[in-house]
């Protein structure tokens, strides 16, 4: 047999804890009210499958805030519970007449075991979460008259009868089963009444008689009757593990199922209280200390202490309160009053008055360039502005201080005329140079300023060309454009380009950054004309 894999367990068991976890889930669903609907209807039936129809009616019969929902949203419903663990789908057998009476009822449901304990939980949350539930002392003291009795039966010349003794112990637990819960529920809620430090008089007087009444005799009879069921523990406790095995021998319960087929099914049984040595070892540390930690019985007499505790703090504090040193509940009393009866208006300005709630005022407060941000990204996370010590502290704007002098850019004006005065000289060169190299372009090499300014006054007499649009012979044919003279100039370089159109001519420009071929244009470059008639650009449809 191969051994398992180290974690292996570990991994099942959280596996398994994970999927017992997601029958919760419908409980913090959006859909909470129409899930805790649905499975009150299952948890009315006993071994029970449903339809969808079925559901349906059950659910307007009940009135429950499910019952408007159609089918096709119902059964989304049905099977996110299956998925979460709460149903199961049902392996009833169908008998149908027709398709479609087949698909209305092969989807039925039944209740799982692990959906029934949690809505039966949720249940008992919703009805007496805030209630406060009374100690049931009287079961303390039937827990310590069986314990005693059942010492006496089982110590005696022949033990006890096996039925009569299943009888005791199951009867013993279900009333320490009952006493103890009791006993949490009403300690929660007198820890939620511990944590209020808002009582009036009349709260306090209710809580005062409360802790001082009934907790104090629940305190007292468990401090009487607790060593009592220790001493008869303590002579049951040899005997309990033969007394577990007489009864398992008398009644085995669940314990006598077998796997089936070939072993691999196997059934999780959970025993009834008593039956297992585990709850006795429960009951004896609830009154015993068995672990070095304290038992129940002190935990729950250090609780009544700490509540003691707290009602003397409110007490101190209502004394304070009466003598207007530290409470100021009676003057936000009357400051609640006057929200109450102002107008809107008027309870604005209370509000503005009672707690400072000024405008906001908006300051602009300029990020530096390179933290410039969008307009949609949010101030939570966008970068945060360094604001002057001034305006933080004191909200004053003014500068304070030596006024500083003004600041002498004589040096980079300097420096940005010489970068003008360059830039206009090598210009100047590259337009006597197109100049000098006009009607011979195939012949020099230009530099790459003359060709940038080349290149310049060509595309503006050519952006600025007027177009002419004639047919083609005989006016058939797509149209022809017709480009005769295009001008361009520079005043200032006293520059001046006239691009002609001549069928088959070939314009090459050679430079330092390459050469550039022309096709059916020709160039020519020279001086600013003083006649300013001296023909626009014409372009005609040849």
């Amino acid at each position: 047999m191969k051994a398992p894999a180290p974690g292996a367990s570990s991994a099942a068991d959280d596996d398994e804890a994970r999927r017992r976890l997601d029958a919760y889930s419908y409980l913090s669903a959006p859909e909470r009210l129409e899930h805790v609907g649905i499975m009150r209807v299952f948890c009315g039936t006993l071994l029970a499958d449903l339809s969808v129809s079925e559901v349906m009616g059950k659910l307007r019969q009940a009135a429950a805030p499910a019952a408007g929902l159609d089918p096709d949203t119902l059964t989304v419903r049905l099977e996110q519970l299956v998925r979460w663990g709460n149903l199961l789908r049902s392996s009833h057998t169908v008998k149908a007449s027709s398709i479609s009476e087949y698909q209305r009822s092969r989807a039925r449901y039944q209740l799982s075991k692990v959906g029934e304990r949690v809505q039966r939980d949720a249940d008992g949350v919703l009805a007496e979460a805030d209630a406060a539930r009374e100690v049931s002392n009287e079961l303390l003291t039937l827990v310590e008259r069986g314990l005693r009795e059942l010492a006496e039966l089982v110590t005696a010349p022949g033990g006890i009868e096996p039925q009569e003794g299943l009888e005791r112990v199951s009867t013993l637990f279900v009333q320490f089963t009952e006493f103890a819960d009791s006993i949490r529920d009403f300690y929660a809620y007198l820890g939620q009444v511990l944590a209020r430090y808002d009582l009036d008089s009349a709260e306090y007087q209710g809580f005062k008689e409360l802790l001082l009444d009934y907790v104090e005799a629940i305190t007292e009879d468990v401090a009487f009757r607790s060593p009592r069921i220790s001493a008869a523990l303590d002579t049951l406790w040899s005997h309990v593990p033969g007394l577990l095995a007489r009864l398992d021998a008398h009644a085995q319960g669940l314990t006598g199922l077998s796997p089936q087929g070939d072993g691999r099914l196997e059934t999780r049984i959970q025993r009834s209280r008593g039956r297992e040595l585990a709850d006795w070892e429960s009951l004896r540390g609830w009154f015993s200390d068995t672990d070095g930690q304290g038992s129940q019985v002190d935990q729950l007499r250090d609780a009544t202490l700490r509540a003691l505790q707290s009602l003397l703090a409110n007490a101190k504090r209502m004394l304070r309160s009466a003598t207007g040193e530290m409470s100021r509940r009676r003057d936000l009393l009357r400051l609640a009053r006057w929200f109450d009866e102002a107008a809107p208006q008027d309870a604005h300005d209370i509000a503005v008055a009672a707690f400072g709630l000024y405008g906001a005022r908006h300051l602009g407060m300029p990020p530096a360039t390179d933290e410039i941000v969008p307009a949609y990204t949010s101030w939570w996370t966008g970068p945060v502005v360094e604001v002057p010590v001034a305006l933080r502290e004191r909200g004053s704007r003014a500068q304070r201080g030596r006024t500083s002098k003004v600041e002498d850019h004589s040096a980079q004006k300097r420096l940005l005329r010489e970068a003008a005065r360059e830039r206009a000289t090598a210009r100047a060169a590259a337009a006597d140079e197109l100049r000098s190299a006009s009607g011979r372009f195939a012949e020099v090499r230009l530099t790459s300023a003359a060709l940038g300014l080349l290149l310049e006054l060509l595309a503006t007499a050519l952006g600025n060309a007027q177009l002419r649009r004639r047919a083609g012979p005989g006016g058939e044919g797509a149209p022809e454009f017709e480009l005769n003279q295009a001008h361009s100039e520079d005043a200032e370089l006293g520059i001046r380009l006239t691009v002609r159109r001549i069928a088959g001519a070939r314009c090459v420009l050679h430079s330092a950054d390459g050469d550039l071929l022309l096709d059916d244009l020709e160039l020519d470059v020279g001086r600013t004309s003083s006649n300013p008639a001296d023909g626009d650009a014409e372009v005609s449809v040849s």
